[in-house]
């Protein structure tokens, strides 16, 4: 019978966003894939260095350590198979259970994402992340720029999610960017008893909370919002209607992320706009969901 990865969490993610490889991609852009495969080539016997979603990924295949596989990482990349024998080598090098990987040398590789089940991608490529979400596959653009994930919560994943169009639709933003602040806490005050319909992360929060009973690091996880009172209460009774748990949540009421990121030092964080994107990757690693009005 064929292999099978029925029961796993499937992460899809390419090889710059896995491993450092900016530059090498200096020289893709100045020169061709030509130099860059040439490039890879010579140092094959190098491994790469961690990439912004490194710690992320070492952490999610802690879980298939003495068990059962629950967890299944496949890099999916637009690079050249001979830059994935370095990919391979690097991942072997940190004890990192890849075994699978497309190579598609620059053609979009989003489209495999079907046929591996995967529930989520992580790419620097803005067009793959988009059009994953609009085949219905939680992603996120991975800024290659990020602080890499601090080192002080080896056996802990920690990983914090921005709340509209990333775990809820943007069913709320598009009522806050189309009529302004006031009319939004109104509309989320007269529905605080209504649950948000879902956004495209919310499969990956409920991944998550199942991977909670199993062997491997602890999980903690974070909403991190732009919300305040009175708009809170619709966030927080969506999740108790969905019978999610988050360990902390933060209604910021507009306050920049990026320092309170900091403080929770996540693995990774995702929120959908590029202002908080960006201020959140000045201190952890961020990836922008390209989802919804306000992205």
């Amino acid at each position: 019978m064929p292999a099978s990865l029925t029961g796993q969490l499937v992460v899809a993610i390419s090889s710059r966003a896995l491993f450092d490889f900016e530059a090498e991609n200096q020289v893709f852009e100045a020169e061709d894939d030509h130099a860059y495969m040439a490039l890879q080539q010579q140092r094959l016997d190098q491994p790469a260095p961690p990439g912004v979603a490194f710690s992320l990924v070492k952490k999610l295949l802690a879980f298939n350590h003495g068990g059962s596989p629950q967890v299944e990482v496949v890099v999916l990349s637009r690079n050249d198979p001979i830059s994935g024998l370095r990919v391979f080598r690097s991942a072997a090098h940190y004890g990192l259970g890849i075994e699978r990987g497309v190579f598609t040398r620059g053609a979009a590789p989003w489209r495999y994402l079907r046929p591996l089940s995967a529930q989520l991608f992580l790419s620097t490529n803005e067009a793959d992340v988009r059009s994953a979400l609009a085949a219905g596959v939680a992603a996120a653009r991975v800024m290659p720029q990020s602080r890499q994930a601090s080192a002080a919560h080896p056996d802990e994943l920690r990983i914090a999610f921005d709340g509209d169009a990333v775990l809820f639709s943007d069913e709320a933003e598009q009522v806050f960017q189309r009529e302004g602040l006031a009319a939004f806490q109104e509309h989320e005050s007269e529905r605080a008893r209504q649950p948000l319909p879902a956004g495209p992360f919310k499969p990956v929060l409920e991944a998550l909370q199942q991977l909670q009973h199993q062997p491997g690091p602890r999980i903690r996880t974070a909403l991190v919002t732009a919300r305040s009172a009175p708009a809170h209460e619709r966030a927080i009774r969506t999740l108790m209607d969905w019978r999610i748990e988050v360990d902390e949540a933060m209604f910021l009421g507009g306050l920049a992320k990026g320092e309170f990121l900091r403080e929770f030092e996540p693995d990774f964080f995702f929120d959908d706009q590029a202002g908080h994107v960006e201020s959140a990757a000045a201190h952890v690693p961020a990836g922008q969901v390209a989802a919804g009005v306000a992205s």
